[in-house]
């Protein structure tokens, strides 16, 4: 009688696409976009090159899987912080935001590195800008539940320039200064007059003295 054959395992697709996603971040952070390709990604996984190009067609196809793999993770942290934090005032928002950037620069740079590198993908593939654009959305999202729709966006661009010139330049940031930038977005200044509600007369405008 011949001996039972093993079962052969069943492959599970989906569960193979998020090993060569989670790869794929793996190798951006270690060489960046420049140096991501199919072997190398296929090597990280621990899997056949085939399967990474049966999956993934193109490296442009790779950097979207890990974008979304990226968004989703960012989407999950933003939705349990706030959740945690029905109410805040400004002051307590701005010391909370200010801790978020600054994990960005310290324990969390690597993380944050491969995120960036990820979303400025998108200057140079169009298809990648949609999952680009929902970055912002979901960040300016989170912000509604604290300030007004103006404030909110604000706050976006400031903390994406902030990560910007946080990661990419000689010296981050620091803490004093985020939270200055962060607090005068969020907080009136007291000795601002504030601005007027409608542009003066033209003729105001242009009378001479």
């Amino acid at each position: 009688m011949a001996a039972d054959k093993p079962a052969r395992r069943r492959r599970d697709p989906a569960r193979r696409i998020e090993e060569i996603a989670a790869a794929t971040e793996r190798v951006i952070a270690d060489r960046g976009i420049e140096g991501l390709t199919h072997r190398a990604v296929a090597e990280e996984a621990g899997v056949p090159l085939g399967a990474t190009t049966y999956h993934f067609a193109t490296k442009d196809d790779l950097i979207k899987a890990a974008l979304e793999r990226a968004y989703h993770r960012y989407a999950a942290t933003l939705e349990e912080w706030a959740a945690h934090r029905p109410e805040l005032t400004p002051h307590q928002l701005t010391v909370l935001l200010t801790d978020a950037l600054m994990g960005c620069f310290g324990p969390h740079r690597d993380q944050e590195v491969v995120q960036l590198e990820l979303y400025l993908a998108a200057l140079r593939r169009s298809a990648l800008r949609p999952i680009a654009d929902r970055y912002t959305e979901t960040t300016t999202n989170l912000l509604l539940a604290y300030v007004d729709p103006v404030t909110a966006q604000t706050v976006t661009a400031a903390m994406n320039g902030l990560t910007l010139r946080g990661l990419a330049a000689t010296r981050p940031p620091t803490r004093t200064e985020v939270e200055n930038i962060l607090g005068r977005i969020l907080t009136p200044h007291p000795g601002h007059p504030g601005l007027p509600t409608s542009p003066p007369p033209v003729a105001d405008v242009a009378a001479g003295p």
